[in-house]
Formats: structure tokens, sequence, C-alpha cells
């Protein structure tokens, strides 16, 4: 079975300002249900790498993330998060190499991926196809002295489908395309701990974060139009939002616009 997980992830606050006038910035730490477990301003003049290892830490004296798995975006790619979450916390960790780690990237396009052991996924709906492909192997020596955390590393390849009509007002024509991206992984996990299915599901997890508890907010709740933007209250109200969504599913009802208007 794979690991509770916990999914941390940064949001804006459209529309409401610091005294600086800069965009106030929540940091929220999200289990893939879409409960928010922990929430953080993010000061004026810093961003969320240097805020989300004090924010696990008050998490973890209330939620003890020992046995969990920690993921978060590119941004927080680094070796302190990954030796936070491995030693003091006792946790795993999946998270994905970019821009901001690139000499790793460059390790990581460059490996020898032949030998890796795949797992693929597929999912389809609303006109969209979705194939996953995970590669994933050992860490090569040179990449656990980059990074010394890293068990394993993985190859995401994802190729989506999506299919529409387009008309030029006498016809419809059905109109395919297919993009592919390309994402590479650092996992704290050994392949015992964390084999190629279960790392699906916490990328997967990861990139959900966006719909179970950003877009819930953004639109079934209206946090974009809300005329609530100076002081603490819009990190006040957002928080109330949270706890809206978390009674909402913890009672068993997944539709959560409809429970509202009832």
């Amino acid at each position: 079975a794979v690991m509770p997980q916990v999914a941390s992830d940064g949001k804006h606050i459209r529309g409401a300002r610091r005294d600086d006038g800069t965009t106030r910035i929540l940091l929220s730490a999200v289990t893939p249900g879409g409960v928010t477990l922990a929430q953080r301003e993010i000061p004026a003049k810093t961003n969320e790498v240097p805020e989300i290892g004090p924010m696990l830490r008050e998490l973890n004296e209330y939620y003890p993330l020992a046995g969990h798995v920690l993921t978060a975006d590119a941004l927080h790619t680094t070796t302190a998060f990954a030796s936070l979450a491995a030693g003091e916390l006792k946790a795993g960790a999946v998270l994905t190499v970019k821009d901001n780690q690139p000499t790793l990237r460059a390790l990581l396009e460059n490996a020898l991926w032949a030998r890796a052991a795949c797992h693929v996924t597929r999912d389809k709906g609303h006109g969209r196809r979705e194939t996953r492909s995970h590669l994933v192997m050992d860490a090569p020596a040179e990449a656990r002295a980059l990074f010394p955390a890293a068990r394993q590393v993985a190859r995401v390849i994802r190729t989506r489908t999506v299919t529409t009509w387009a008309s030029d007002g006498h016809t419809r024509t059905r109109v395919t395309r297919t993009s592919t991206e390309t994402v590479y992984l650092i996992i704290t996990m050994t392949a015992r701990q964390a084999p190629p299915e279960h790392i699906a599901v916490y990328t997967r997890n990861q990139w959900s974060i966006e719909n179970k508890s950003h877009y819930v907010r953004d639109v079934t709740l209206r946090e974009d139009s809300s005329q609530v933007r100076t002081g603490s209250r819009p990190r006040i109200m957002a928080t109330l939002r949270n706890l809206g969504m978390v009674l909402i599913r913890q009672a068993g009802l997944t539709e959560i616009a409809a429970t509202v208007r009832a």
C-alpha cells in the first residue's frame, strides 16, 4: 500500500496586497483528499523556500509526519528540504528536478534509463487521453554526490491528447492535439519502500492539489472575487474556506458547490 502523503504548494491570493504593495502568498500542506493540514503566509522580501521547513516542523508537532511521503513543486527541490524530510521528520520525499538544479537535471537527462523499471498509467475523459510512463531506477553515484538523500531517480513522460471541435460557421471539424512533457524526480526512498507504481501515485497527487484545493477556493468558494483584501483578513478567510472544504469532505460529501448551495 502507498504511504500517506502530504503535498505542499503555494498560492497567490488575487487582489490581496501587503502594505508594501506585494501580493500575499499562502503556503499550504494538503492531503491527497484535499484536506489542508497547515497554512503559512510568506513574509515580504522572501519566498516559499525558507518557509516550508518551519511550516512542516510546526505541523509535525500535532500531526506527526513520520512514515509519510512529502511532495512539493520544483522550487523546493533542495538538499536542505530532502535532509529535513529524511532526517528530522523521518519521512520520505518525492521532488521534481527542474532548472533550479541545472547540473542535476543535466545528469538525469543523460542517465542510462534503458535499465530502469517501468510503470505506465492511462486516463481518459472529457475528450482527453493521458498516458504517463514512469521509469525508475536506483540513484546513480553522481546523483547521490549532488543530492545525498537521493535513493532513486525517475523520469516521467506525460503524453496528453486532447480532442476538440472547431467551427468556421458552416462546418464543424474535429481537432486533435498531442503534447509530451518529460519530468525528472529525486526520491529519498528505496525501491522496496517506493516501487514505480507507488511513485506514480505520489506524483499524480502532487499535480492534483491544484484541483482539490486551489481551484475549489478560487472558483467554487469565489476567493478570486473576494473584496476582503487588506490586513490579516485575506489569510483568515482562506483558513475559513479551507475549514469549510474539510468539514464537507469529512461528512462524506464530494460535490462542494452543490453542498454550499444546499
